[in-house]
Parts: structure tokens; sequence; C-alpha cells
């Protein structure tokens, strides 16, 4: 019963994890344009529109984050086997992926910029640099701090197989594709693109036709995260917290009813887990009809 009720607590920690981890990581790339935004904001200046967005995809999202977080395991890691305390360990990690997640930054952004001022006009302001890069190093901070707890739960108590690295890499690759998908669709382009019909979409022709206007001055990133806040960040999160718990829940749930047989817990925990893929999916297709029948198609 102790076992039970411990794995349940780092189930239930696991899941606050990534649910702030999911947040973190959405709202670091809103500041920084990293993802479905990027393409946008990178066209902007060759359409003639000069912004003051912040432009430092050096990836996607998922290959990103599985760096940053990898590079905080593997120290930690390390760290923990030389003996110092884990939480400590973990904390040096994410504060060194950070760094590295800062120089990234940087130099995307001065190469992107630099490579539009010639040709398009567009100049580099570096009051966006310096105001931009606290919020997407410490959002990153966040995200990978979180992430790599999650993974040193699932080593030492939920009974993860692999080593401490391997599992932070795979839940950075998680959390960066979970952000460009769930998070993009609410970035916010009902602000960006203020001319346009609400709901009809950002057509290509439109891209990097973005309506600079905020509610002082020219419009930056950092409007755009504080307009994601509200709905963008929490929605990945809650994304990405729920699969990590129902994920946990699908293991623990299998390892009850089979006793102490490993194959039948494995089939258990399979059947279980369609079981939530296809009420997830009904219940999708629901909302989805719900949202059509109640709004109607976009003309």
């Amino acid at each position: 019963m102790d076992t039970l009720l411990l794995t349940l607590g780092a189930l239930a920690l696991s899941g606050a994890l990534a649910t702030i981890a999911g947040c973190a990581e959405d709202l670091e790339s809103d500041v920084g344009s990293q993802s479905n935004p990027n393409s946008q904001v990178q066209l902007a200046p060759q359409m003639g529109n000069i912004h003051r967005y912040y432009n430092k995809a050096i990836s996607g999202e998922p290959v990103s984050y599985g760096l940053y977080v990898a590079i905080a395991g593997s120290i930690a890691y390390a760290l923990m086997q030389a003996g110092i305390n884990a939480i400590l360990a973990i904390i040096v990690g994410a504060g060194v992926a950070a760094l590295v997640h800062g120089a990234y930054a940087v130099s995307a952004y001065l190469g992107r910029i630099v490579g539009q001022s010639k040709n398009f006009g567009q100049p580099v302001y570096w009051d966006i640099v310096t105001t931009h890069i606290g919020p997407i190093v410490g959002h990153g901070f966040i995200a990978v701090f979180c992430i790599v707890l999650m993974a040193y739960l699932a080593n030492t108590i939920l009974g993860n197989p692999f080593p401490l690295p391997l599992i932070a890499f795979i839940f950075g690759i998680t959390v960066g594709a979970i952000g460009s998908s769930t998070g993009d669709v609410h970035y916010g382009a009902e602000r960006e693109y203020q001319k346009y019909p609400f709901g009809g979409g950002v057509p290509v022709a439109n891209h990097g036709d973005i309506d600079i206007k905020a509610e002082y001055g020219l419009r930056n990133s950092m409007d755009s995260s504080y307009f994601c806040s509200r709905l963008g960040g929490v929605l990945t999160g809650i994304c990405f917290g729920l699969i990590v718990f129902l994920d946990g829940w699908r293991g623990i749930l299998g390892n009850i009813l089979q006793g102490k047989d490993p194959i039948v817990s494995s089939i258990i925990s399979i059947i279980i887990g369609a079981i939530i893929v296809a009420l997830l999916a009904i219940i999708n297709r629901k909302i989805e009809v719900f949202a059509r029948v109640k709004y109607g198609p976009y003309k």
C-alpha cells in the first residue's frame, strides 16, 4: 500500500509538472516567435512590413527542446552520479541549458534580422533583444527544470527502465511537439491580422502581412505572449499534463489488475490505453460538431 501511495503521489506530481512545463514552453515560443508564427514574422519585411517581433527559430520546437532538456538531463545525471543532491543537480542542469538556450536565441535573432536588413530595410532593435531574452530564458528554464524533474520521478519511482537523459530527451521532444500543435492553434493570429475576418485563417498570400498596431506603439512578441497566456499556454500545459497523467494511470492500473504477470500487465495497459484514446476521439468529435452547428461554417 505504501508503494502504491508513493507511486500515485509521484504520478500526480508528474502531471502537475507537465502542466507547468507545457504552459511555460508555449509562452516561451510565443515570446521568441519560434514555431508556426515564425514563418509569418520571417516574411514580414519581404512584404514591406517592418516589425518589432523577436524571431529566433533555430529549429522546430521538438528538436530544440529535445536538445535543451537532454543537456540538462545529462548534466543532472552526471552530478547525481558524483553524489550531488538530485534537486540541486537538476537546477544546475536546467541553468546550463538556459544559458545554451539564450546563446542560441540571441545568435538566431541577430542572424535572421541582419540577413533581412540590407535587402528589406528591417532594422535590428536592441531593446527587443534586451527585453525579450529574459522571458525567453526564464520560461525555458521553468519548462526544462519541470521536465527533468519528471524524468527523475519516472526513473526512480514510476519504474521507467531508461536512463535519465534519455527519458528527459523524449519528454523534451514531446512537449515541443505539443507546443507546435496545440499552442500554435491559439497563437493569437486574430491580433496579428486584425484587418481580416476572424475565423478565416491566414492565406499563404497574406503571410507576413502583420498588423503591427498594438495598444501602445508597435506590436512585439511580448504582446503575443500576454494574449497567449490566457488560452494557448494554458491549453498546451493541460494537453501535456493529461498525456503524462493518463499514460501513468494506464500503467498503474495494468500493474494493479495483473498481479505478478508482466505480460498480462502489458496487455491490460494496452487495452486501457486504447479505451482512453477512443473516448478522447469521441469527445473531440462531439465538441467539433457542436461548434460547427452552433457557429456555422466560415463564409
